[in-house]
């Protein structure tokens, strides 16, 4: 318990020593970046391990009891969610180590980057939903600010539209979080569930889901609030363009919305067939839009709107295995899309470009980035035995358990939509002939080479998860984090019990 505060303290320390020690010392800010997030893994997994055993951790605010303080809550969803974002952040740090080497000033993108992080980690333990909207904003913040970093005349463009679409979403989402207050006089997630349980008001609930759905849909980038995402994530550096794809749209998005619709709403037959209407919508766009990019980093992005259709998907369907495929899918999508962008990064490096068209012999010409390329590529796709592949089969599975067989066909339709775009896609670029054109034709770095290859070997043993076990602690957590959900308002007694 007294451990969560440090994952918002760790970030924010950071942050704030960075510019100190950055505008003196142009070597210390990586590194302290690097240090920041390691210490943030290693807290993730000890205070998942203590939930495991004790289901959740309340920790009080100046010692002030909730619901009249503020709290912060570590329960098994939060934690796996935790866990995933903190050990993918500390591999995007090391890699930034080599790859933020030729920008200028590269202390600012630490201290950002720290300060985003502190912000997600802010969301995934707010106990009350305002603190959650402050930190989504602090987040989200930095994000804008990162996508401009290299300062070119469309990364400003991108940060611009990115910058007014995720405004408008904030604009939904307080108000939505001012009607709720006004209604009922708490902003405690726990006691907000507990008092909408005994006084129901369907209008209101009907109104905020609304105001909420178009808010975190936004920020999740479901289609048909996607059109900033392509932008975002194809003009940022790779760092960053990993971090908002693969982290930030699930936790700021999928992660809040989940949080707000099982937890104190109660799931309901409206919200399952907006979620399924969105992520169906989400799938087939992204995908179809995806088939016609020739711009690899626009490719990998157009993707995340689709993979992310089948987060959503899981969660709509609303059935316990189907909300476990959602969160698996969650965690292996985190960890092969990180492992996409910070492979476009380093083909760049290699080719002087982005364009599909002029890349060629990846494979030949940088093996690790290469094969690791290759693995992420089947694991989105959904091939066997990759991580991807199982967390696809559990949400089709449960489509047909539950009577949805339409569903599931267009949930295998898209993934061999995916397949097809990425093998017309990358065949050529990691298999084709040499080209020779361009980039520095250098191998990746170490610091670059590391992570791609961890976050490889993950993307491998990602299938670990649904191995029951009692020694598997990452299949326990990611079934008691599905439970979380599946129970429903059943979160508020926990929480109270907890306090």
């Amino acid at each position: 318990m007294q451990l969560v505060p440090y994952l918002i303290i760790v970030p924010l320390v950071a942050a704030f020593l960075i510019p100190i020690a950055g505008k003196r010392m142009k070597d210390i800010p990586p590194v302290l970046a690097a240090c920041a997030s390691f210490t943030l893994a290693i807290l993730s997994c000890l205070i998942a391990a203590a939930v495991i055993t004790c289901k959740v951790a309340v920790y009080k605010v100046g010692n002030w009891p909730p619901p009249a303080g503020i709290s912060m809550v570590a329960d098994s969803l939060s934690c796996l969610v935790l866990v995933t974002v903190n050990t993918v952040a500390f591999l995007v740090a090391v890699y930034s180590i080599d790859y933020m080497k030729k920008y200028t000033d590269t202390w600012k993108f630490y201290a950002l980057f720290s300060l985003m992080l502190a912000g997600i980690n802010g969301v995934l333990v707010a106990g009350d939903i305002f603190n959650l909207y402050v930190f989504l904003e602090i987040a989200a913040i930095a994000g804008y600010f990162l996508v401009a970093f290299g300062v070119e005349a469309e990364s400003l463009e991108a940060a611009f539209k990115y910058a007014v679409m995720g405004a408008v979403a904030s604009v939904f989402i307080f108000l939505g979080i001012g009607f709720l207050y006004s209604y009922t006089s708490t902003l405690n997630m726990a006691d907000m569930a507990a008092f909408m349980t005994m006084n129901n008001s369907p209008e209101l609930v009907v109104f905020v889901s609304v105001l909420f759905l178009m808010g975190f849909g936004l920020k999740a980038a479901l289609v048909p609030f996607h059109s900033w995402l392509p932008y975002a994530h194809s003009q940022a550096p790779a760092p960053v363009s990993a971090m908002l794809s693969g982290v930030s749209i699930k936790v700021l998005g999928i992660y809040a919305l989940a949080r707000i619709f099982f937890n104190v709403f109660g799931f309901s037959h409206a919200i399952s067939s907006i979620l399924i209407t969105l992520a169906v919508l989400s799938m087939l766009v992204g995908g179809l839009l995806a088939f016609g990019q020739t711009d690899i980093k626009r490719l990998f992005a157009y993707s995340s709107i689709s993979q992310i259709g089948y987060i959503a998907l899981g969660l709509g369907v609303g059935t316990p295995l189907a909300i476990f495929g959602a969160l698996f899918h969650l965690v292996n999508h985190s960890i092969f899309k990180s492992l996409l962008f910070l492979n476009s990064g380093s083909i760049e490096e290699i080719s002087g470009t982005r364009d599909l068209g002029r890349i060629s012999g990846i494979i030949s010409k940088e093996p690790v980035t290469g094969y690791t390329n290759l693995i992420a590529a089947f694991s989105i796709c959904g091939m066997p035995p990759l991580g991807g592949f199982w967390s696809k089969l559990i949400i089709i599975l449960a489509c047909i358990q539950a009577n949805r067989p339409v569903l599931a066909f267009i949930a295998a339709i898209v993934s061999i939509l995916t397949l097809a775009y990425y093998f017309r896609a990358l065949t050529p670029a990691l298999f084709g002939k040499e080209k020779g054109e361009g980039g520095s034709g250098q191998k990746a770095g170490w610091a670059m080479a590391i992570p791609m290859v961890v976050l490889a070997v993950l993307a491998i043993a990602g299938a670990l998860l649904i191995v029951p076990s009692s020694a598997n602690g990452a299949h326990i957590l990611l079934k008691d984090a599905a439970s979380v959900l599946t129970n429903g308002k059943n979160y508020a007694m926990m929480i109270m019990g907890a306090m």
